[in-house]
């Protein structure tokens, strides 16, 4: 590695080890995320050590690193993509909004407060000092470090103060890299109109543009990029073309993506407004046997849930909430036919809090403190608490007499005890086992099951014996990670191919140099 230069600025003295290169966006959803996964795994195949970065994540996705600490799940998959273990250093700030105006503030891994965006916002200063400690400590033992902004640099009202964006490569220096998003539209609109509402230091450091999800003859396209070009003074460094069926976790927006064509299992997910983790689902909806439909609330009318063999509750970060807008709904009704007709359920972390008898929060740890009855399907109680479990097991999971082995990850508030007396004329099997401990449950009739557990269908082993218990046979599955490394490889291909990597090289090299 060579050493950069030492910079001194309003927040502090930083010397920058590590060449680091931002990519932002011109709107959320342009391809911030893949763009950086691509690249870690193009330094990775070149032996470089190489670490994903990202200041400040606002998602309802999370991971648990090993040292027992919370991330954004896209920063998971982009040290993936790199070969490395994730950190929380990736992901100094985590966002999880819990209402509208307010959210759970995780700094290095561990949850500090929940706040209202105002009162954030005058936080916003110790937040940059956890990012620049975060990029400090990844500056000395990383040779490049592939950092991914949050939405738009030109979002005018959170300009100040910001830390996610331009705030951040100011105060590290950093060159950045703007990509859009053809497939949407008006893409030269995005990156001149963006570029235009920068200062001039930070359009200084814009380095080039990069142009995702192209469709058709790129000749047709030329004309406007020569244009951009000539317009901006800037480079193009490449135009990404469309890839389908890209099977690489969506970092918070629900992918409705499908692949099914001729499905052996229909299974339904009712979207809460808070609804966490979704990336649970991935395996399924990727699935050639499997047909996965996410069913959202109409604003007009009541949308039932409709027919399916399976119903799964997923995550939660405000349970009783969501219980409550699933009540609204009338999904509780129609949980309740569903299984009248023989249908199952399974409920996950906040989903499986829901299948029990209540929810308390005495604490107001997710809201207004108080009790709310839940679905009482399971003889559990549930009881939010300050400290929330953070954890990455692995152990055994048994149905229908078969077994498989599993992995996967705990991140909850709640602890669920059994309700004794309500269990004495019940039989209630545990259908997991993690260090000789039982946790999860699976009701005496076969059609009710749950778990703290994330990542469960992840393994191929573990999700056909799921889907045999809900009746079906499905082709054998890869395991989610070997899918994910697949889509990463092919993602890479496809930048190595048409980027200038020569002259994002030359940037990274010559920059301030």
């Amino acid at each position: 590695m060579n050493s950069k230069h030492i910079r001194s600025n309003e927040h502090n003295t930083i010397q920058q080890l590590a060449k680091t290169l931002m990519v932002q966006g011109t709107t959320s959803d342009a391809g911030k995320t893949t763009l950086v996964a691509a690249l870690c795994r193009i330094f990775a195949r070149q032996n470089k050590k190489v670490a994903p970065f990202k200041p400040q994540n606002m998602a309802l996705n999370s991971a648990v690193t090993a040292c027992g600490g919370e991330i954004g799940r896209a920063q998971a998959v982009q040290a993936r993509a790199a070969n490395i273990e994730p950190e929380v250093d990736f992901n100094p700030v985590l966002l999880k909004p819990n209402s509208d105006t307010g959210a759970q503030v995780i700094i290095h891994g561990k949850a500090i407060s929940d706040m209202e965006a105002a009162a954030y916002h005058d936080y916003k200063k110790v937040a940059m000092q956890a990012v620049l400690t975060s990029h400090q400590r990844l500056s000395k033992r990383f040779e490049y470090i592939m950092v991914e902004g949050a939405g738009s640099p030109a979002e005018i009202n959170l300009r100040a103060g910001d830390i996610a964006n331009m705030g951040f490569a100011e105060a590290v220096d950093c060159p950045v890299i703007l990509i859009a998003d053809i497939d949407r539209g008006g893409v030269f609109a995005h990156l001149v109109g963006t570029l235009d509402l920068l200062s001039k230091s930070e359009q200084n450091r814009v380095v080039g543009f990069v142009i995702n999800r192209f469709r058709g003859d790129i000749a047709l396209l030329q004309s406007g990029l020569d244009w951009l070009e000539e317009r901006t003074g800037k480079p193009v460094l490449g135009v990404i073309p469309y890839l389908h069926g890209l099977t690489i976790a969506a970092e918070d927006a629900v992918d409705t993506q499908q692949v099914t064509e001729k499905p052996k299992l229909k299974v339904i997910v009712p979207v809460y407004p808070r609804m966490s983790n979704h990336n649970d689902l991935d395996p399924l909806r990727w699935h050639q046997d499997i047909d996965l439909e996410f069913i959202y609330a109409s604003e007009q009318q009541k949308t039932p849930l409709s027919a399916a063999d399976l119903i799964i509750l997923p995550g939660s970060k405000n349970v009783r909430a969501d219980l409550a807008f699933l009540k609204e709904q009338g999904w509780h009704d129609d949980i309740a036919k569903h299984l009248r007709y023989g249908g199952k359920v399974w409920g996950i972390c906040g989903g499986y809090q829901m299948l029990g008898k209540n929810i308390a929060d005495p604490l107001g740890i997710e809201g207004q403190p108080g009790t709310s009855s839940a679905l009482n399907y399971l003889p559990i109680t549930t009881t939010l608490t300050a400290n929330k479990t953070l954890t990455n097991v692995s152990g055994e999971l048994s149905l229908s007499d078969d077994t498989a082995n599993i992995s996967g990850y705990e991140i909850h508030a709640g602890q669920s005890q059994l309700i004794s007396a309500e269990i004495q004329n019940e039989t209630l099997q545990p259908i997991i086992k993690i260090d000789n401990e039982n946790i999860g449950l699976v009701t005496n009739d076969g059609q009710i099951a749950g778990s703290y557990l994330h990542g469960l269908f992840d393994q191929g082993e573990a999700l056909q014996l799921i889907i045999k218990w809900c009746g079906a046979s499905i082709s054998p599955p890869i395991s989610h990670q070997q899918q994910e490394n697949i889509a990463l490889d092919k993602l890479a291909d496809a930048c190595q191919e048409h980027l200038d990597l020569a002259k994002l090289n030359q940037i990274l090299t010559t920059w301030r140099n």
